[in-house]
């Protein structure tokens, strides 16, 4: 097998050559044999994860090519390129927003790319594969697959006395105290943050912890004003006010390394927070010898609770090449694909004597031979024992139902903790807003 996969990762390079660019909106049509030229929107390959699929993908479409644009996905530049008649060929965008576009018909559903392409959706896990299926239909193929789990500063939690354990999100007071016990700062500036809840981002996190969802199964009836959840917001603003504010709190924030060697983990300016999986393999790059921890989320019952996300490719309904998208898209999604990309990045973490934490896919079949064969023993306790409390996660996954109105539920519930968090109303009275907000923009999805 590894044979057959050494061969597409070496051309790769060459093959790259072909797919760099700008990126942008709208295909481009060759005036010879030499095939098309698509665009996408949302994707760049600044990684071997991303770039050695896409060279593997653009071989299955040769001569034609795929540019990738670099930067996330712009909604508005892409309503306005649909607009105009010269969308992308390609969008690579969060799965929670997907219901947006395909209630308003700018993204096609896959039946017959699926059907034409004979795509095996079985390999996808069914979270990933219920986030992009609305109304029966499917608008998107999985890409990754975020777990959420708390990652936390081994070292400074044994300077204090304490343990990993002893981070517990279903234990408010015990994680309130232990919040204020670990903050550091003097004259109004912090120095260390104790704990960050990741508000407003994953507050549909924090309310099913607190046994509550934020939205109906079906997808039609908002839940944001329910009482748990202005309990819970309120609690969680609590914890940032303990510490300095949000004001203080965000600038302090927003000074990390996130990305690069002077992380918030590695400079001690941080001992515990939320995060999704994939910064695990961000902290193994830039901080090899890091002594993190990896707990579960957990309810107030104290049982494991695990949310679920990732992206998702799909293709615009007036974009020119749907057939070779689908099977670019195909390519880039398939086991041997994730796991020549994975190989790629093993091989050179090995090269660099830095650990290798895996890739989390929507592929169950791609994750069960990475993780079967590719990911080792480190050398690095704290990374192996990481790499399998994020697996052990996913037994306690939840995802949300896909939305009509995906784009505008978000919105309508991360602007009411902004209220919340600069002062400006209530939890209750920010989540009664929301609340009109988010069902308003759903019941005008569902017409």
């Amino acid at each position: 097998m590894w044979q057959r996969l050494r061969a597409p990762v070496a051309s790769v390079l060459a093959v790259l050559l072909a797919a760099a660019g700008c990126g942008g909106v709208g295909g481009d049509d060759a005036d010879d044999d030499t095939g098309v030229t698509l665009t996408t929107m949302g994707f760049g390959t600044e990684d071997e994860i991303a770039s050695v699929r896409a060279g593997l993908a653009d071989q299955a479409i040769a001569p034609s090519s795929v540019r990738s644009g670099e930067g996330a996905f712009d909604a508005q530049q892409f309503l306005s390129a649909v607009a105009s008649g010269n969308p992308p060929d390609l969008i690579w965008l969060d799965r929670q927003l997907l219901g947006t576009y395909a209630a308003k018909g700018t993204v096609i559903p896959l039946d017959g790319c699926i059907a034409d392409e004979n795509i095996d959706m079985s390999q996808f896990r069914e979270a990933a594969v219920a986030e992009v299926t609305l109304d029966g239909k499917i608008y998107g193929i999985p890409e990754f697959y975020n777990n959420r789990i708390l990652m936390v500063n081994n070292a400074a939690l044994a300077r204090a006395g304490k343990t990993a354990a002893d981070v517990n999100t279903g234990d408010r007071a015990a994680l309130s105290a232990l919040a204020r016990q670990l903050t550091r700062g003097s004259g109004g500036t912090l120095s260390r943050i104790g704990f960050d809840p990741k508000i407003p981002e994953f507050l549909p996190l924090w309310a099913k912890a607190a046994g509550v969802d934020i939205v109906s199964a079906d997808g039609k009836t908002a839940n944001l004003d329910d009482p748990k959840v202005v309990e819970v917001l309120a609690y969680t603003v609590s914890l940032i006010t303990a510490q300095g504010g949000w004001a203080r709190f965000k600038s302090f924030r927003d000074s990390w390394d996130f990305f690069g060697a002077r992380n918030e983990y590695a400079t001690d300016q941080l001992v515990a927070m939320p995060m999704e999986d994939w910064y695990l393999n961000v902290l193994a790059e830039n901080s090899p010898e890091l002594d993190l921890g990896i707990v579960p989320f957990r309810g107030l019952d104290g049982r494991p609770v695990d949310w679920v996300t990732g992206s998702a490719w799909a293709i615009p309904a007036k974009s020119d090449h749907q057939d070779l998208a689908c099977r670019w898209v195909k390519t880039m999604t398939t086991a041997d694909s994730w796991v020549a990309a994975a190989k790629a990045r093993a091989d050179k973490r090995a090269a660099e004597g830095k650990p290798f934490t895996g890739v989390y896919t929507g592929n169950r079949v791609a994750d069960e031979k990475i993780f079967g064969e590719l990911v080792k023993p480190t050398g690095n306790t704290a990374y192996d024992q990481a790499i399998r409390a994020v697996l052990a996660a996913q037994d306690s996954a939840f995802t949300l139902p896909t939305l009509a109105a995906g784009a505008e539920f978000r919105t309508a519930m991360q602007d009411a903790v902004n209220r919340v968090l600069a002062g400006r109303q209530t939890p209750a009275d920010a989540l009664a807003q929301a609340q009109r907000e988010a069902q308003a923009a759903l019941d005008a999805a569902g017409k």
